[in-house]
C-alpha cells in the first residue's frame, strides 16, 4: 500500500524539529559526559574551561558539519534523481565525489596536508570543480542524459584509478594508512574553520538546487514537455551539476566519502511528497542531515574500541537498502 502524502510544510517542519534535536544531541553526545548548558554559559562568559573547550573545539564543529554534510548529500541526491529520472541515481554518478576525494588524496600524497592545515579541504573543493569542468568538456551543454552519465562513469573510473595509483606509489606507508582512513569518511577532529570553509560553497549549491525545483517537476513529464514549458535543459543540467559539485565537493573535502545518503534519503521520502521532484528537495536536505547526525551520534555511543568511521556505518546501512531497492524495481518491471 502506497504511503499517504504528507502536507509539505508539516513534513518539513517535523524533519526540521528532528534535525534541531539531533544537533543538540550531537553536541552533548560522547564518551565524556558534558553538561551542555553549563558549557554554553562558560563560552558566553568567555571562560576557558575543559567543558567549554570540548564543546567549542570538538562537539560543536562536529554537529554543525554533520548537519551541513548530510543536507548537502540528501539535497544533491534528490536533485540528481530528478535530473536523471532514475531513483537509483546519487551525487557520485557524475564523478563529483570521486574527483573531490582524489583532490584530497593529492594533498595527502604531495605532503601539502602536513605543511598546510587546510590543504585537504581546499584540494577536495578543487577536485569537485575539476569534475564540473571535465563533465562540461565531455558531455557539453547540449549533451543528453546518456552523455552525462557516461562522462560521470568515466570520471569515476579515472578518479578511482588515480587514487589507487597514489596509494600504490606512496613512499610512506603511514601516509597510505592515513589516506585510506580519510576515504572512509568521518566528522571527528574537525574545526570551526573547516565549517567556515565548507559552508559557503555548500550554501551556494543549496540555493542553485532549490531554484531548480520547477525545472525538475517539468522534467518528470519528459524532456519535450519541459522544453515546451520554456526550460533550457542544457542550462538546467549545468546548474544542477555545478550546484552538486559545490555542495557535495565541499562535503567530501571536509568529511571524506560518506556513501548512500543521497540514494537512501530521497527514495524514502519520495512517496510522502507525491513523487514530485521539486517538492522532494527540502525534505531530502533535512532528511540527509537527520541521517548523518543520527549515524554520527550512534558511532560515538557504540562500544567498539576505536571509533567506527561514519562512511563505514552509512555503507553498512545503505548497501542492503540498495540491494532491496534493485530487487523491488526488477519485480515492478517484471
Amino acid at each position: 500500500m502506497a504511503a499517504e502524502r504528507v502536507p509539505p510544510r508539516l513534513l518539513s517542519g517535523l524533519l526540521a524539529l528532528a534535525v534541531l534535536l539531533l544537533l543538540v544531541g550531537s553536541a552533548a553526545a560522547g564518551r565524556v559526559t558534558l553538561p551542555l548548558l553549563a558549557a554554553m554559559g562558560e563560552i558566553a562568559a568567555g571562560q576557558s574551561t575543559p567543558g567549554s573547550i570540548i564543546l567549542l573545539e570538538l562537539r560543536l564543529p562536529r554537529a554543525l558539519l554533520g548537519g551541513l554534510v548530510g543536507a548537502s548529500l540528501g539535497l544533491a541526491g534528490a536533485a540528481m534523481q530528478g535530473l536523471l529520472r532514475n531513483p537509483l541515481a546519487e551525487p557520485g554518478v557524475v564523478g563529483v565525489s570521486g574527483l573531490a576525494a582524489l583532490g584530497a588524496v593529492v594533498a595527502f600524497y604531495t605532503g601539502l596536508s602536513a605543511r598546510f592545515a587546510y590543504a585537504l579541504p581546499l584540494g577536495g573543493i578543487a577536485g569537485a570543480f575539476a569534475a564540473v569542468a571535465l563533465l562540461y568538456a565531455l558531455a557539453g551543454r547540449r549533451g543528453g542524459l546518456l552523455s552525462l552519465v557516461l562522462a560521470g562513469m568515466a570520471l569515476n573510473s579515472l578518479a578511482g584509478a588515480l587514487t589507487a595509483l597514489a596509494l600504490n606509489l606512496s613512499p610512506n606507508p603511514y601516509a597510505s594508512f592515513e589516506i585510506v582512513f580519510w576515504l572512509m569518511g568521518s566528522l571527528a577532529d574537525r574545526s570551526l574553520f573547516m565549517v567556515a570553509l565548507a559552508a559557503p560553497p555548500m550554501l551556494l549549491g543549496w540555493l542553485l538546487l532549490a531554484r531548480a525545483g520547477p525545472a525538475l517537476d517539468a522534467l518528470s513529464l519528459g524532456e519535450d514537455t519541459a522544453r515546451s514549458l520554456g526550460f533550457d535543459l542544457g542550462r538546467v543540467r549545468l546548474r544542477i551539476i555545478m550546484a552538486t559539485a559545490l555542495a557535495v565537493g565541499a562535503a567530501v573535502a571536509v568529511a571524506g566519502v560518506i556513501g548512500f545518503v543521497g540514494l537512501v534519503v530521497p527514495h524514502l521520502l519520495r512517496p510522502l511528497v507525491g513523487h514530485r521532484p521539486g517538492r522532494l528537495l527540502l525534505p531530502s536536505a533535512l532528511g540527509g542531515a537527520l541521517l548523518v547526525l543520527a549515524a554520527d551520534i550512534a558511532i560515538r555511543l557504540l562500544a567498539t574500541g576505536p571509533e567506527l568511521k561514519l562512511g563505514v556505518l552509512t555503507a553498512l546501512l545503505g548497501a542492503p537498502f540498495f540491494l532491496w531497492l534493485v530487487v523491488r524495481l526488477r519485480g515492478e518491471e517484471g
